[in-house]
């Protein structure tokens, strides 16, 4: 599914021919709307008089009243009514009296990406759209900002894909396009009060976890899902079957001999015995770390090189085998770390939130994680700003990762440039970060841990869309409600120390799904572990690697030192954040193969 949405003027009519798509909605005034490709269950259209209304994606957008709310609407504003309570995931669009909003999710799982053209704002739901009609070229700072490992740039950079002129709305916010063409962005959600105890919020989890599934479950068709063994998959598993699925799960068993997932998920599908289940070989050469992009995926990034590109050859295959098996829908647990479990910083806001009991389970993590006293109190009486901190991490960006006992409690995760970035890469992005610093004073929230989640949950967003993007095509959608506006909001409105409570592992959840799923299930309280993974295939790929080094387009950009990425493939250290900056690297570089109009190659 992809669409384009125009201002009603006769600017924006003029573009509609340009986007080349199959369907069309119209403004009232005859003028095109949106105009895109879409299957005939992915869109509602609603009408009210002049009024439009259009959603995208799962979702139930014909309960009572729509149609007659859409009439009584007096601006744009009025959309939040609908928008606010709507379950699932999905992009609306609204057109009332000429004027227009658009919005996609919270984590950005549906995004909305804008462009000028032609004099007036247009707007899309994917990078791709754009490129068509602006022919946006690289941003190459954008690209080295993608260098940084692990996991890229922090938000709000994360956000931007790697092509001038093209932007994605910021979080939380609104499209407004005008009759003249013009646009703002207008913030219409910020995260409910963390008031709910964990009963009340675990009801509401529940019941948002339920409404989530019950947009996706077609009884006419089959889901299948990711059965990891681990908690978060595992639970969606159980809620997928009881919410009727035809299931067929598949578990990727791990190299390493002491994870225990393979173990649970063989008990999880012997209490799930109306799904078919699927256990895929440890060493299967696609569960390996890969070299990414290749001339299978030409062109199938638009947005820019993501650090998950090193699995995109274990996505392709799933797609593949889930498809023979008539599955339409994949479900996956993205999202479930970042709501029930602990983010680095909430040790610094259970110490403000709750100081006594805080304290005391600060003292736990402490302990737990060997933090010296001196460096954990000094990280607790930390009281930078977001912007302060932003600025603070774009000045250590070429410092040694911190030790592994080293605490650290500010908002923003503190990646690093590879040692093998230019001086040059390094300088762009250093300005870059702290040019987000003074545009962006405000974190997503005023408390670290949840501005810590909702940033982490925007990273997530951004990689359930792009593997959508990647394996479009295959016949088979990526979806993870844990990213659903409903449920993260339901999750985060609970208190801290409450989602925390001590001695449990993800009590929030467990409490939420307890009847659900089986109770010796709940009581797990480790996770797998997979950097044998990641070793194994740079081991087996290093060939394959050193080749990306041989009149590197990264080093033709004046990015890397190819000498120096060479070495460290070649010994890439005994720790795991030893490979992280090979990856983003590898991402990278073939990214950069695969997309050859952006460097005016013809690989």
């Amino acid at each position: 599914m992809e669409f384009t949405v125009l201002p009603d003027c006769p600017a924006g009519a003029a573009l509609a021919d340009r986007v080349g798509a199959a369907k069309r909605i119209d403004h009232a005034s005859g003028r095109p709307w949106i105009v895109g490709d879409w299957a005939e269950d992915e869109a509602t259209v609603t009408e009210a008089g002049t009024r439009r209304m259009a959603v995208f994606g799962h979702t139930r957008p014909h309960d009572t009243g729509t149609a007659s709310a859409l009439g009584r609407m007096r601006s744009l504003h009025d959309v939040d009514r609908v928008a606010s309570r709507l379950p699932g995931v999905f992009h609306l669009a609204a057109s009332l009296d000429g004027a227009v909003r658009l919005q996609g999710s919270v984590a950005g799982v549906r995004q909305v990406f804008t462009a000028r053209v032609g004099g007036v704002t247009v707007a899309a739901s994917a990078v791709d759209p754009l490129l068509r009609l602006t022919g946006a070229g690289l941003d190459e700072t954008l690209l080295a900002a993608r260098l940084l490992a692990p996991g890229g740039a922090p938000w709000p950079l994360s956000l931007r894909p790697v092509r001038r002129g093209v932007d994605a709305l910021p979080t939380g916010h609104w499209l407004e396009l005008g009759t003249d063409g013009r646009a703002r962005s207008v913030r219409w959600w910020e995260l409910p009060e963390a008031a709910l105890s964990l009963e009340e919020g675990a009801g509401a989890v529940r019941s948002a976890l339920t409404d989530a599934l019950a947009t996706r479950v077609d009884p006419h068709g089959t889901i299948s899902a990711d059965l990891s063994g681990g908690l978060d998959s595992t639970t969606l598993c159980f809620l997928a079957d009881a919410a009727g699925a035809d299931l067929v799960t598949y578990h990727v068993m791990p190299l390493d001999e002491a994870n225990e997932d393979s173990a649970w998920a063989r008990k999880a599908a012997a209490h799930l015995p109306h799904a078919r289940h699927h256990m895929l070989a440890a060493d299967r050469a696609a569960n390996l770390f890969d070299i990414g992009y290749t001339a299978d995926t030409v062109n199938a990034a638009p947005e820019g090189p993501s650090t998950w590109a090193s699995g995109l050859a274990h996505i392709r295959d799933l797609a593949g085998r889930a498809t023979a098996e008539g599955a339409t829908l994949h479900l996956s647990g993205f999202g479930g770390d970042e709501l029930f479990g602990r983010m680095p910083a909430c040790a610094w806001s259970l110490a403000r939130i709750r100081p006594a009991d805080g304290l005391r389970l600060v003292n736990r993590y402490r302990l737990a994680n060997r933090w010296p006293w001196r460096s954990t109190l000094r990280q607790l009486a930390d009281r930078s700003s977001f912007a302060r901190n932003l600025t603070e991490v774009a000045g250590r960006i070429t410092d040694p990762p911190p030790p592994v006992n080293e605490p650290d409690f500010g908002w923003v995760f503190a990646p690093r440039m590879p040692a093998w970035a230019t001086p040059d890469a390094v300088a762009a992005v250093r300005d870059l970060l702290t040019t987000a610093a003074e545009r962006t004073p405000e974190p997503l929230d005023a408390d670290r841990a949840r501005h810590q989640a909702l940033s982490s949950l925007v990273f997530e967003g951004n990689t359930v869309r792009q593997v959508n993007t990647a394996v479009a095509g295959t016949g088979l959608v990526w979806e993870a409600p844990f990213l659903d506006d409903r449920v993260l909001e339901a999750a985060l409105a609970t208190r801290i120390d409450e989602r925390l409570a001590a001695g449990r592992f993800k009590p929030l959840l467990t409490t939420a799904v307890r009847g659900v799923v089986p109770d010796d299930f709940l009581a797990r309280r480790d996770k797998g572990e997979f950097s044998a993974e990641t070793f194994r295939g740079i081991e087996r790929n290093r060939d394959r690697i050193l080749d990306l080094c041989e009149d590197s387009l990264l080093a033709r950009l004046g990015l890397v030192d190819p000498d120096a990425f060479r070495s460290a493939v070649l010994n890439p250290g005994p720790m795991s954040h030893h490979l992280q900056p090979i990856q983003t690297t590898v991402a990278c570089e073939s990214w950069l193969r695969a997309h050859p109009q952006d460097t005016g190659e013809s690989r």
